[in-house]
């Protein structure tokens, strides 16, 4: 993309539409690959180049891992710039294209 923005592969749309249902709302990684059918693996590296685009936000749980028995969580959030950049990139994904798209000619016997 000629913006600066993150390649838009369905992956990525789905990580942007999970996390424009509640663009204030803070998720972590697992929540959203679950609200985008995504497995952990695929959903962090794309959560990894939004943050460094600055799409998104985030931190890390204040706990005591050993108390809560798991490990601290990191919450993301989309930040007011990147809600609305993921909008504008989701609707440029989605726009069909003006490209006529033509069957090849087929030889008449």
């Amino acid at each position: 993309m000629g913006d600066g923005g993150p390649r838009m592969t369905i992956p990525t749309q789905l990580v942007l539409r999970a996390l424009l249902e509640d663009p204030t709302r803070e998720l972590y990684g697992v929540e959203i690959g679950a609200a985008a059918g995504l497995p952990s693996g695929t959903v962090h590296p794309i959560l990894a180049r939004l943050e460094g685009l600055r799409w998104l936000e985030s931190r890390w749980e204040d706990i005591d891992p050993r108390a809560e028995g798991r490990p601290a969580r990191r919450y993301y959030r989309l930040t007011a710039a990147g809600a609305q950049s993921a909008r504008a990139a989701l609707a440029r994904a989605y726009r069909p294209s003006s490209v006529p798209r033509f069957r090849p000619a087929t030889e008449q016997p």
